[in-house]
């Protein structure tokens, strides 16, 4: 699963207490093998733990991770050593006080010193909302959905647009997608449009190597959304591979792919891959084709080896 899906996974805040349920024996504990208790305590599915951030976290562990941060925080576990918790009678406090779980709202009202961004209790800097219970997303889970939603809306801006440009264009713009994703190694001359006229069924071909021993072949459709490709076009495109002697080709169109049409590729003896419109606007973000980057942000955390011999 991907870092869009959220199931109904505990919330980071639903960590807190399996957490500290998981430190009860009072003995200390590496962080990821609280992770993994905390993850049996709140009854996690497998599911739940393949689920991943677009960052490639794992979702359950970035979300005991930042329950852990918190408690601590909150003065309710200590840290020993580096990546190490013990609870403490602050924990233990909030363990007889929430036999059903609590919030970070509830740490804000049960431990004093629990701080608030821009300054402790008692600062001049600005009160953050506190998030509710129910809230699925920690602060990192809600920059990855920001920039989620942000790409959503740039992928949907892609498609208008290369739906609405020339032939060739469009085809040169597939063959510099196809190079990014280190198709045809360093080298853009080997990848080549042939559209047109007399082209033999395929738009272009990219050599995997000096001699164009290997080629994968190209076929880009720029249809509307409601011209789906079948299994028709896929067969014409197999059989113009077959007239090329190829075994590789990559069919791309801005519209989508009919069942029979997907099922019939992955049954041919050459090798045909299928990007529709959706995964084909993914692709550009991912690969900076189109596309350019407007703003950078800094995450900070912090550095566990300069307070190693504090």
């Amino acid at each position: 699963m991907h870092g869009d899906v959220v199931t109904e996974m505990p919330t980071w805040e639903g960590f807190l207490r399996p957490i500290l349920t998981a430190l009860e024996d009072g003995e200390p504990h590496l962080a990821r093998e609280l992770g993994d208790t905390a993850a049996d305590i709140a009854g996690l599915t497998a599911e739940h733990r393949l689920e991943t951030l677009n960052s490639g976290l794992t979702r359950y562990r970035d979300r005991a991770g930042w329950a852990m941060s918190a408690l601590a925080r909150a003065g309710a576990v200590d840290r020993p050593k580096r990546g190490t918790y013990v609870i403490n009678k602050t924990g233990r406090m909030l363990l007889e006080a929430f036999p059903h779980g609590f919030t970070e709202k509830h740490l804000l009202q049960q431990t004093p010193g629990y701080p608030i961004a821009g300054g402790a209790h008692g600062g001049a800097g600005p009160t953050p909302p506190v998030a509710g219970p129910g809230d699925p997303l920690n602060p990192r889970e809600q920059i990855a959905a920001g920039v989620d939603r942000l790409h959503a809306s740039v992928a949907t801006d892609l498609l208008q647009r290369l739906r609405s440009v020339d032939p060739t264009f469009f085809e040169t713009t597939v063959l510099a997608l196809l190079v990014a994703m280190g198709y045809g190694g360093a080298d853009e001359d080997r990848a080549r449009r042939i559209g047109g006229s007399g082209d033999g069924g395929v738009d272009g071909v990219i050599d995997q190597d000096p001699l164009g021993l290997g080629r994968i072949y190209v076929q880009a459709k720029r249809y509307a959304s409601d011209n789906v490709v079948g299994r028709p076009q896929i067969q014409g495109f197999v059989g113009a591979l077959h007239g090329q002697q190829a075994s590789q080709g990559v069919f791309i169109t801005t519209s989508s792919f009919t069942k029979e049409a997907t099922e019939y590729a992955r049954q041919v003896n050459a090798s045909v891959v299928l990007i529709d419109g959706a995964r084909l606007a993914n692709l550009m973000i991912r690969y900076g084709v189109g596309v350019q980057v407007e703003n950078t942000y800094t995450v900070v955390g912090v550095d566990e080896d300069f307070f190693e011999k504090a």
